[in-house]
């Protein structure tokens, strides 16, 4: 049969929309000149990492926030369904992870299952997901530090520097300062940036164990009754909420392709992250709500006002300095996840491709410097308050994404080799779509309109630009094979 010929632009750009690249290509498209991100990481590196974005200062916060006002002391069994949820989608993550060990995560694996304009979708809703998170992230480190100067040393700083333009102050300096630090490790290299989180993870962990065991001798079963006030929509209430901090597997996924060994690490990285920030958001959270009644824990500090319950209010300072110090963490991950995931999407052409040209340390330094002045901007001057949901919903849309894209790939190429294979197919998978769209039916109308407007931008961006410049559509406009390396290099050194 002959081969069709192209009759038109519009007759290509249609027939690439939903072409989907096969993994060997996926991985061909790290060999163009000044592509690739340098292998430094090892098993330690990525689970330090999962665990430094998804235990960040929500952990200080967000657990008796969501005991109070969306599971009471049932929301140890929010933390465990979130985690179980994860742990059945981290699984379908670690197979695709172990047979593309490329930056992208969920934006490279459904290019390899569903499709170029369906990969485009689930990198657009994560791009906000991680744009939101950092801009949140700073600005809420920039008011823990502030409190924690004035705690510790009686410095108040002033309103003009610490606040942006709507909340009375001029610019909110410190979360422009914070994301400039950011910046400057990142671009050095990851492995120093490595380095940075398995410290500050230490600490943070360290800080956690010292709040379990000075709550653990002073629980009271009381504290516990009633278990469930909310019922068993809180309980899911509040694992949606849990999911803020979960995005934290997802920058583990986007460090494939500067893992040394992804096909065996990646998937130890994925999974025991998660198990290990489960288990310690259920043990605070437990410790929350045994020694002080979780209707008291509506507040900006819970922990430090569950144990000045029980006598130890010097906790304050010390947690205090822990949020401070895991939102740093948090932020260069959450940071570091977002910049992994535009790189993969420029150098496939679907955004503009000079954003993807590395430095001679191997690091997008062109890239991370333009997002750090985006996100700088957005910290310093506007305020974020209710964005947990809109966060994840493009989450949870991510997830639904890769589990389907799973199941695809075990029918149209059951042969290929998996390093790692998701167990007990097809339930897993399926399992793991249903308990994401279960915790999605309890996000209110207005997150969804937000999802559905941000995707039609999306598509709109897709369609007039980015089917355009598609790497993939161009090389199969001049014939070249599925599995041949990219034909224009994804850029030089910066």
């Amino acid at each position: 049969m002959a081969v069709p010929t192209r009759t038109g632009p519009s007759a290509s750009r249609r027939a690439t929309a939903f072409r989907m690249r096969s993994t060997e290509a996926s991985i061909d498209t790290i060999a163009g000149p000044g592509g690739a991100l340098t292998r430094s990481l090892g098993r330690t590196d990525l689970i330090a990492m999962g665990v430094g974005t998804i235990i960040g200062a929500g952990i200080f916060v967000t657990t008796g926030v969501a005991a109070a006002t969306k599971a009471g002391p049932a929301i140890v069994l929010s933390f465990v369904l979130a985690g179980a949820i994860c742990v059945l989608v981290a699984l379908c993550y670690s197979e695709l992870a172990s047979m593309t060990p490329v930056s992208g995560s969920a934006y490279t694996y459904t290019y390899s299952t569903m499709g170029e304009a369906p990969a485009f979708l689930v990198g657009w809703n994560l791009l906000l997901e991680y744009a939101v998170a950092a801009a949140a992230v700073a600005i809420g480190w920039s008011g823990l530090f502030g409190a924690a100067l004035k705690s510790l040393f009686g410095v108040e700083l002033p309103k003009a520097i610490s606040a942006g333009p709507s909340d009375g102050g001029v610019i909110n300096l410190p979360a422009v300062l914070i994301v400039g630090v950011i910046v400057a490790v990142l671009v050095l290299e990851v492995k120093i940036a490595a380095a940075v989180v398995k410290t500050l993870v230490a600490l943070t962990i360290a800080v956690l164990i010292l709040v379990i065991v000075l709550g653990a001798p002073h629980l009271h079963a009381g504290n516990w009754a009633p278990f469930m006030p909310f019922g068993v929509h809180g309980i899911a209430a509040g694992a949606a909420l849990a999911f803020f901090a979960y995005l934290g597997f997802d920058v583990v996924a986007t460090s494939a392709e500067e893992t040394r060994n992804p096909r065996r690490d990646m998937p130890w990285g994925i999974i025991g992250s998660v198990i290990i920030a489960t288990v310690l958001y259920v043990a605070v959270s437990a410790v929350l709500t045994g020694v002080s009644k979780y209707t008291t824990l509506n507040n900006a500090a819970p922990v430090a006002t569950a144990l000045a319950a029980i006598g130890a209010g010097w906790i304050g300072k010390v947690i205090l300095v822990a949020s401070v110090i895991a939102l740093t963490k948090g932020l260069l991950m959450v940071f570091y996840g977002q910049t992994r995931l535009v790189f993969a999407m420029a150098r496939d052409g679907l955004i503009p491709k000079a954003l993807c040209r590395t430095s001679s340390r191997g690091v997008p330094m062109r890239l991370s410097v333009v997002l750090g002045v985006i996100i700088a901007v957005v910290a310093g001057l506007t305020p974020i308050d209710t964005v947990a949901e809109l966060v994840n919903i493009g989450a949870l849309f991510a997830f639904v994404t890769v589990c389907l894209g799973v199941m695809i790939l075990r029918r149209t190429d059951p042969g290929r080799p998996r390093p790692f294979r998701t167990p007990l197919m097809p339930v897993v998978p399926l399992l793991a779509i249903a308990g994401c769209i279960w915790l999605a039916t309890t996000f209110e109308p207005l997150t969804w309109l937000r999802f559905v407007i941000w995707s039609a931008a999306g598509a709109v961006l897709y369609l007039t630009y980015g089917r355009k410049h598609s790497v993939v559509a161009a090389r199969e406009s001049t014939g070249a094979g599925a599995s041949d390396t990219v034909a224009e290099p994804a850029g030089g050194v910066a």
